[in-house]
């Protein structure tokens, strides 16, 4: 096989998330998405140590196959297994994790099942837009990046895992920058005026943020945008609108400026009864519904006997912390971004938690300045898992219990090893759907001491 080289092949397994593999003679060729069993035409992308393809044309189903309910799901990279019944994406995410703790030497655990998300449409509560166009020179478009592509823009008013505000949203924003005449920013050329859009909405308040991330090469009419969104007939209500401005030439979103035009620059939402404000930039799960029974898990880890100290490493804004507050006489949170920290201490001011702490700084520097002796800690670490610098430091407190909760299943099964060889013995392992649709999945593992 040659690059570019066009083959056809049936897809035989899978290399999770996101990604699969079929055989071409006797070369293996791996793609992103796919479903075994069917037959694909496959564009030879990269000639490595393995052959990577992209899938041009789908010629036969799977056998369990079904029709996605998007009408860009082809094209979009939001979604990969709308195709895949939702038993049967739970069925691959399970497989999936308890193969890589089998190939990481895990073993003799109690597996306590897959907990399935709430809802399997429509429960995202943000979503972070780009503008751009999908053909060179073509008409301005708002949504998300398509396939494989770094500057294709897929318009998605009709996606199907958000909330329907947001399709209402996106489209009455998109046609009134049409309407300005308003460029979007190219990557390239490091020139235009519209960047991003961010939504966020509170699954049980109904309250909604809207931010528009731009650059300064231009100005906003504030009086006709806010017109224009206030106007939108939504199931929620509309609490903020903000606009932000970032000159930089990375693709996120960040302020260099901030300015509310109208109402309030948060939200407010609850987590098992608990209040959080979230502003556009903190950080919070993204399926409400899902991460209660994700936080429902780690506290039935935890148990109901009482805790001298718990400590919440890479804390966030302090949920799992306030969740875990009533049985532990003192919760401590670690944070590296200073913001969530500073949500953290007023929400759990709101809720009347006294007995929380929140340390603003990066994991690997300040575990180094805990001098309590903690019963439980509690890991939620980024994509990434532990820093390997980290790692010892956060043994060395030698907790009767530790609960890891991970995002990413390759880090949790390269992270685990570590804990056992340190005396911990993997008892329970729980995996959340929090992601339907999509390649990735939560997994709990409770660890206690020999």
């Amino acid at each position: 096989m040659k690059k570019n080289e066009i083959i056809e092949l049936e897809i035989e397994g899978f290399n999770f998330p996101g990604k699969s593999w079929g055989m071409h003679g006797e070369k293996k060729v791996v793609m992103k998405n796919g479903l075994p069993g069917q037959r694909v035409l496959v564009n030879i992308a990269k000639k490595r140590k393995k052959f990577e393809g992209r899938i041009l044309e789908v010629l036969k189903k799977a056998p369990n196959e079904i029709d996605a309910a998007c009408d860009v799901f082809a094209k979009c990279g939001g979604c990969t297994y709308q195709n895949l019944p939702y038993d049967e994406q739970l069925k691959l995410k399970e497989s999936y994790v308890l193969n890589l703790l089998e190939q990481a030497g895990i073993a003799g655990f109690s597996y306590e099942g897959m907990v399935a998300s709430p809802e399997v449409f429509g429960y995202r509560n943000k979503m972070e837009y780009s503008f751009g166009d999908n053909e060179k020179d073509g008409p301005l478009m708002l949504g998300l990046h398509e396939q494989g592509s770094f500057y294709n823009i897929v318009q998605t008013d009709h996606c199907q895992i958000t909330d329907a505000d947001f399709n209402q949203i996106q489209k009455a924003v998109l046609a009134y920058f049409v309407q300005t005449g308003d460029c979007y920013f190219h990557k390239r050329s490091h020139e235009g005026f519209l960047r991003h859009l961010v939504v966020r909405k509170g699954k049980y308040t109904g309250d909604v943020l809207i931010n528009l991330a731009t650059t300064t090469q231009g100005t906003l009419d504030e009086a006709a945008f806010v017109k224009k969104l206030l106007a939108l007939e939504l199931e929620g209500q509309i609490r903020g609108i903000l606009h932000t401005q970032n000159d930089g030439v990375a693709d996120v979103v960040k302020a260099e400026i901030s300015k509310t035009l109208y109402g309030e620059d948060k939200i407010e939402d609850q987590i098992l009864g608990l209040s959080f404000e979230i502003t556009s930039f903190s950080f919070f799960q993204t399926n409400t519904l899902g991460a209660e029974k994700l936080y429902s898990v780690v506290r039935d880890f935890v148990g109901q006997e009482q805790n001298e100290v718990i400590y919440d490493l890479y804390c966030g804004t302090g949920t799992i912390a306030q969740v875990l507050a009533p049985v532990a006489q003192k919760v401590v949170g670690i944070e590296l971004v200073p913001e969530a920290v500073e949500a953290a201490k007023v929400n759990a001011a709101k809720n009347g938690l006294d007995n929380c702490q929140f340390i603003a700084g990066d994991v690997m520097v300040e575990v180094a300045n805990l001098h309590d002796r903690a019963d439980v800690i509690i890991l939620d670490p980024p994509r990434d898992g532990i820093h390997p610098k980290a790692i010892f430091k956060i043994l060395d407190f030698k907790p009767k219990v530790f609960v890891y909760v991970s995002c990413k299943a390759t880090s949790l099964a390269r992270d685990l090893p570590f804990f056992v060889a340190a005396g911990y013995v993997v008892e329970k392992v729980k995996c959340v759907d929090m992601f339907p649709m999509t390649g990735h999945v939560e997994t709990v593992v409770l660890l206690s001491l020999i």
